[in-house]
């Protein structure tokens, strides 16, 4: 099942599978990379009405800390990566190395950390917008770097 919602950052495809968020899109939306169908739009969807309404609550600066079940597909290296982006605080942000480093590996492996951040399926809730070059520019974002750059002002603006 699926559904799109409005946000400041454009329309949102939110897709879910067996009661759990797999997928957070960005328009232009394509067809998905597994080659699985999406199923039915169901703007009904317990599931996905809850995301939506989490996500409004987000974008309105209302709410911090998502409470959703997901389910990202990715190789084991890639859902460790994902683990610790759910761990970057609201309004806070880490380096690739950083992140790298709390895995228990070197500096080295920024690049392979970079490459998961950017297959992470579920964006703005599993926060990879908030991983941030080691100079603190911003970096790569599947989702473009406007998209990025307004959600790290979001939060920004929250806190102050």
């Amino acid at each position: 099942m699926w559904t799109v919602m409005e946000s400041p950052v454009g329309d949102l495809r939110i897709v879910e599978r067996n009661g759990s968020v797999v997928a957070i899109e960005f328009s232009p939306f394509r067809p998905p990379a597994d080659g699985r169908p999406l199923g039915a739009r169901d703007d009904e969807h317990p599931v996905l009405k809850e995301t939506v309404r989490q996500l409004t609550a987000y974008f309105q600066r209302d709410l911090k800390e998502f409470d959703l079940p997901l389910a990202p597909d990715g190789t084991e290296f890639q859902q460790r990566v994902w683990d610790q982006l759910l761990a970057i605080g609201y309004g806070e942000t880490a380096t690739y190395g950083q992140i790298a480093h709390r895995l228990g590996h070197t500096n080295a492996a920024s690049r392979a950390v970079g490459l998961a951040n950017g297959r992470n399926p579920i964006p703005i809730v599993i926060p990879c917008h908030r991983v941030i070059g080691a100079d603190g520019t911003l970096t790569g974002y599947a989702g473009g770097m406007e998209r990025k750059q307004t959600l790290l002002e979001l939060e920004q603006d929250a806190l102050f």
